[in-house]
């Protein structure tokens, strides 16, 4: 079985030099892929996804951050480019989880 999942987020940048975009996965969603991915997760707790954001599909990791008690999807330039995306804008995300049976 493949487990999806659908949300609406922010695209933030972190603050610094490398210019990392991410979008933070809203806590019932981050819970929920927590739960079931106990088996999966790889170094640092990541957790492989393919992740799809306006009509764009890449394959990522997820990164549990601490300070929101959720995980953060990186959003690459080339995705953020060919979708039009910008700091601040709100995304329709969708995930699925890599390595699910």
């Amino acid at each position: 079985m493949t487990t999806s999942y659908t949300f609406r987020s922010e695209l933030w940048l972190y603050p610094g030099e490398a210019g990392w975009h991410f979008i933070t996965l809203p806590l019932d969603v981050a819970d929920e892929i927590r739960e079931t991915t106990a088996l999966l997760r790889k170094g640092f707790g990541s957790v492989r996804v393919t992740a799809g954001v306006g009509g764009h599909e890449w394959q990522t990791s997820l990164f549990p951050d601490a300070k929101s008690g959720s995980y953060l999807l990186p959003v690459k330039k080339t995705v953020r480019t060919a979708a039009r995306l910008s700091t601040g804008d709100k995304v329709e995300v969708r995930l699925t989880v890599e390595g699910d049976t």
